[in-house]
């Protein structure tokens, strides 16, 4: 039987509602809890350097009100000085490591952990010392997931954007050779000896092939999921990708 892979919601976009209006509601602390009760398995923030929507503060709330539920924290973060202090303080059970820049809508590509590994190795052992579980958000290219390989790191997720983005956009011949890409990326990582898991940009049309990667573990999905709970609210919009992520992995 297949191994069932695990659901990540990242609710930052929840934080994004409430600070158009600079008000205390909708809160990412409530979405979580909607998300886990519909049948995600733990919940993603990514506490950016500018805090454009999740802030300290949510992530001291969703640390605690985790820790008491035993569900796990995955924070997203930048390589800096300021994210690893506040992972130190709040010791979240796994912590993802993503590339950052300031003008950026959202996160653009992979850590170049091939170039940055000087940098980044430190990073995640003083993690790991710390209690946590460290991912490296890294593109389907055999020399990152090599690179990360030898970080010390026990997860890649790989970035799954630009397979999403020509599915969507109808090129099916683009969109096969990257599906084919992370295939080849998911099982060089499996065979190095990493977990895992898989994200950005999935919706309930992409989910089926990325779910369907033996290899993966996890997946990780944010936008599409506060989005889709506009129109038929979050426990339901978090149960069908469920659903639909389950049966991409039922046995033939």
């Amino acid at each position: 039987m297949s191994r069932r892979v695990r659901l990540g919601v990242n609710i930052d976009h929840v934080a994004t509602i409430r600070n158009a209006r600079g008000v205390s509601y909708p809160d990412p602390s409530r979405a979580a809890i909607i998300a886990l009760e519909a049948g995600a398995d733990g919940i993603t923030a990514h506490l950016r350097e500018d805090r454009r929507h999740i802030s300290d503060a949510d992530i001291a709330n969703l640390a605690a009100m985790l820790r008491e539920r035993g569900r796990p924290l995955n924070l997203e973060m930048a390589v800096t000085s300021e994210m690893l202090a506040i992972a130190l303080k709040h010791r979240p059970p796994a912590v993802c490591l993503v590339p950052e820049r300031r003008e950026e809508r959202t996160t653009e590509g992979g850590l170049d952990v091939a170039h940055g590994h000087n940098w980044i190795a430190p990073f995640v052992q003083k993690l790991r010392d710390n209690g946590s579980r460290v991912s490296l958000f890294i593109g389907a290219d055999p020399l990152q997931i090599e690179a990360a390989s030898r970080t010390g790191a026990e997860v890649v997720e790989l970035h799954t954007g630009a397979y999403c983005d020509a599915a969507r956009d109808g090129h099916t011949d683009q969109a096969a050779a990257i599906l084919e890409a992370l295939v080849a990326g998911a099982q060089q990582a499996a065979s190095l000896g990493l977990e895992v898991h898989a994200g950005h940009g999935i919706d309930y049309e992409t989910v089926a092939p990325i779910a369907a990667i033996q290899q993966v573990a996890e997946l990780n999905i944010g936008h599409f999921l506060i989005g889709e709970a506009i129109f038929t609210g979050l426990a339901d919009a978090v149960g069908e990708m469920r659903r639909r992520i389950d049966a991409a992995r039922a046995p033939d």
